[in-house]
């Protein structure tokens, strides 16, 4: 393989040199016009193939960058979601930490209003029975007065 490619470049050079002595050996010649158009056709189809090419190149960088400015924007807006959900996640939390505080609050108001209810209710339920204690010993003393008053039984006055 390496004696090929000696080979190969032996050839070359020898092609070359052998060129350099035909452009010497050879005189001037007045080139005639339809040689001459040929040479600026095949120039001109030279420039435009090299023309292709460019804006195949321009085309292929134009689309690497739409490309990149679209891997740009997509990891962008993944960064904002991320942090909007993240966000989300920690009002939510917040929001739920106050509801439980009010709840607790809320429970621990109702129960002092359940415990004055009830305190309430029995100091009105204490006074209404010793109330009516009173009226009924009043009533049985009255009774028992009027009884013995019918008896003939004096009572002494004060």
């Amino acid at each position: 393989m390496v004696n090929q490619k000696e080979q190969v470049k032996e050839a070359v050079e020898q092609t070359k040199e052998l060129a350099v002595k035909l452009k010497a050996e050879t005189p001037e010649q007045v080139m005639d016009p339809l040689a001459e158009l040929l040479g600026q056709a095949q120039s001109a189809y030279t420039a435009y193939v090299e023309a292709q090419k460019e804006v195949a190149r321009a085309y292929k960088e134009r689309d690497q960058q739409v490309g990149k400015s679209y891997k740009d924007a997509e990891h962008q807006a993944n960064k904002a979601c991320e942090k909007a959900v993240e966000q989300a996640l920690r009002d939510r939390q917040k929001a739920e930490q106050q509801a439980e505080e009010v709840y607790e609050k809320a429970g621990e108001k109702a129960m002092k209003v359940y415990q004055e209810t009830v305190r309430q209710a029995l100091q009105v339920r204490t006074e209404t029975i010793e109330q009516a204690w009173k009226v009924s010993r009043e009533s049985g003393e009255q009774a028992w007065t009027i009884f013995q008053g019918s008896n003939g039984v004096e009572t002494r006055s004060h």
